[in-house]
């Protein structure tokens, strides 16, 4: 039986799920497209779901390798206020930046 490795990291202020292979999107790193990037806080590392190894707050020594595919933006939302009656009103878009990584190796 081939082990999966899975961990949870934690980067721009969010959890992640993350098992070899994947593919993310998170929050805006400053690295370019093509860089590796190395994620150290790691709560959570399972191998076939008996060997765990949980962090207080994190796994000492845990790290997930991730390679960047691309910087970008996500669709566009539209923000609309107004105020009834008062002839108030204010539209305004916003396109949330992201990087796309590739997670590679998680070694614990």
């Amino acid at each position: 039986m081939q082990q999966v490795m899975q961990a949870i990291i934690v980067t721009g202020g969010k959890q992640y799920n993350v098992s070899e292979g994947d593919t993310l999107f998170i929050e805006k790193l400053d690295v370019n497209a093509g860089d590796s990037v190395v994620f150290d806080q790691v709560l959570l590392a399972i191998v076939d779901g008996e060997n765990s190894k949980f962090g207080t707050p994190v796994v000492e020594g845990a790290k997930v390798d991730a390679t960047v595919v691309k910087n970008g933006k996500g669709k566009k939302i539209r923000i609309f206020k107004y105020t009834p009656k008062k002839g108030y009103r204010k539209r305004q878009g916003h396109r949330q930046p992201y990087t796309k990584v590739e997670i590679g190796k998680i070694s614990f």
